[in-house]
């Protein structure tokens, strides 16, 4: 019964550790991405008030940009 115990023990702390490790790379990867100008997160932070139907999108489509594209060039 104390092994049973020292391995929860264990195995809590290690994946206590694991859990803040993920963590931080998670912040550290958005970091990054705002350092890098490929996302801007202080954006998406006026979604919570933008959020009626006529409102601008945060970011545009581009997958539906180039589908309406394409649509037009075959018509």
């Amino acid at each position: 019964m104390e092994t049973i115990r020292e391995l929860q023990a264990y195995g809590y702390f290690f994946f206590t550790v694991f859990l803040v490790v993920i963590l931080y790379g998670y912040i550290l990867h958005l970091y990054r991405a705002e350092k890098k100008g490929t996302r801007n997160y202080e954006q998406y932070g006026k979604l919570a008030l933008d959020d009626e139907i006529t409102d601008a999108p945060i970011e545009p489509n581009e997958e539906r940009n180039d589908e309406k594209k394409e649509i037009k060039e075959q018509s």
